[in-house]
């Protein structure tokens, strides 16, 4: 298998980096306010995703950066502000997918992308637009 470019490599630890920073921002917002909705759910598939773009490093040979969002992620004042938070980042998760695709031609990289984006917009976007509209 042919070795990632530059480009598709920078645009692979990106995506890499905000499933991080995702998981991380969920995984404190349920330390601090407990199992809560719709964290925990999508803390898990944010699991998910970090582990399908590992796959992505090892199937084409890249050593992949660490996760330097741990111990790192903002403390919010109550859930109600997590969850706008969550619809902010779910909002930029999707324009990072938006321009990572744009990085490759390849259909193994590319399909991975456009799950990651479609489960952003598709699930975790609607999850925490509900979650904000309850408050919190």
């Amino acid at each position: 298998m042919d070795k990632l470019n530059e480009c598709e490599t920078t645009a692979l630890f990106d995506a890499l980096d905000d499933e991080y920073k995702s998981w991380s921002t969920y995984d404190r917002v349920i330390r601090d306010f407990g199992e809560v909705r719709p964290f925990i759910n999508i803390r898990d598939a944010e699991g998910r995703h970090i582990e399908a773009l590992l796959g992505l490093c090892r199937r084409y040979g890249v050593t992949p950066p660490g996760n330097r969002w741990a111990g790192e992620t903002p403390v919010y004042a109550d859930l109600h502000a997590a969850c706008e938070a969550g619809v902010t980042g779910e909002i930029e998760n999707v324009a990072l997918y938006d321009r990572v695709l744009r990085s490759t031609t390849r259909p193994d990289i590319l399909a991975v992308y456009k799950a990651l984006r479609r489960a952003s917009q598709e699930r975790h976007l609607p999850a925490f637009q509900r979650c904000v509209q309850r408050g919190g």
